[in-house]
């Protein structure tokens, strides 16, 4: 069964790999939810999932996929590479064991977590290991997380594959136009975590209504306009600028809420004002900042 609007669009990777435009995200998604979060999320429509080793809930995705009745062909599924298992072999240990919990024969992209600058040469490691995955076939598309331009260049510099996707922090009140703009540049499609701007209530106090997006006159007006709910409207915004977003629930209606976004379209001047609404300010921690030891 397709949500009422069907699956989302398909973008297309740089090695011609095509990705849907909207996925479920599972970060901080108790595994004991997962399962009926992602069953939910692919009979709404949805055709990708968004998971990482370090959210601890990879057997649980698996599982959802697993009973949704969906062939695996028409499922596009990501993890993620962890700090501590960077470098060569390590992470093609991490691979197979995220892999196994998945209980998958492949996957569709394989995303290192973060730049890790202090220890950039296992950034390196890692990112060359993903690479003989893409070459084995094991995955299909390989790419990072959290790479500001000047990350990516370093990156770029020294391997051989273009990242397919750069997975980073992004929502209107932090929507960085100068790493979108790099990316566009070199092919790489940005996908947006936190894209309504979640992250500002996972981290911290209760956000004022300043910090919060889907709080914003802005935002509430078109929602009004439109017959939309402003998450909606921000979820429109990113399709607007051929972005891919992975909006995390495990709530069934708002999963279901979250893909309803392909029967309207924001005019240019609606996207624009969105776009003014960014701060600078991210929530989540800073690249250049996060060494192994930052989360434990």
């Amino acid at each position: 069964m397709n949500g009422p609007n069907g699956p989302a669009p398909l973008l297309t990777l740089n090695n011609g790999v095509r990705m849907p435009a909207l996925g479920l995200g599972v970060y901080q998604s108790p595994p004991d939810e997962t399962v009926a979060a992602v069953t939910t999320a692919i009979e709404s429509g949805y055709r990708l999932i968004d998971t990482a080793a370090a959210y601890g809930n990879e057997k649980e995705v698996g599982e959802g996929i697993a009973r949704s009745g969906i062939g695996r062909q028409d499922i596009f599924v990501i993890t993620k590479l962890w700090l501590t298992d960077y470098g060569y072999d390590a992470a093609l240990r991490a691979f197979d064991t995220s892999l196994t919990k998945l209980g998958l024969d492949h996957l569709d992209l394989y995303l290192l977590h973060w730049p890790v600058p202090s220890a950039f040469d296992t950034t390196v490691a890692s990112y060359r290991a993903a690479e003989k995955l893409l070459a084995d076939g094991r995955v299909r598309a390989i790419g990072v997380c959290n790479h500001t331009p000047e990350h990516l260049s370093q990156l770029m510099a020294r391997t051989d594959v273009v990242p397919a996707v750069n997975q980073v922090e992004l929502h209107p009140h932090f929507n960085q136009p100068e790493l979108r703009a790099f990316d566009v540049r070199h092919d790489i499609v940005t996908q947006s975590w936190s894209p309504i701007g979640g992250v500002t209530r996972y981290w911290g106090d209760r956000p004022s209504e300043a910090e919060d997006p889907l709080r914003n006159p802005a935002l509430t007006g078109l929602a009004d306009k439109y017959g939309k709910t402003p998450a909606q409207i921000i979820l429109r915004w990113h399709i607007e600028h051929g972005l891919c977003a992975i909006p995390k629930s495990v709530t069934p209606h708002r999963i279901a809420e979250n893909i309803g976004v392909f029967d309207f379209s924001l005019t240019p001047h609606e996207v624009s004002a969105i776009d003014a609404l960014d701060t600078g300010v991210r929530g989540g921690p800073d690249p250049g900042d996060v060494g192994p030891d930052t989360f434990s």
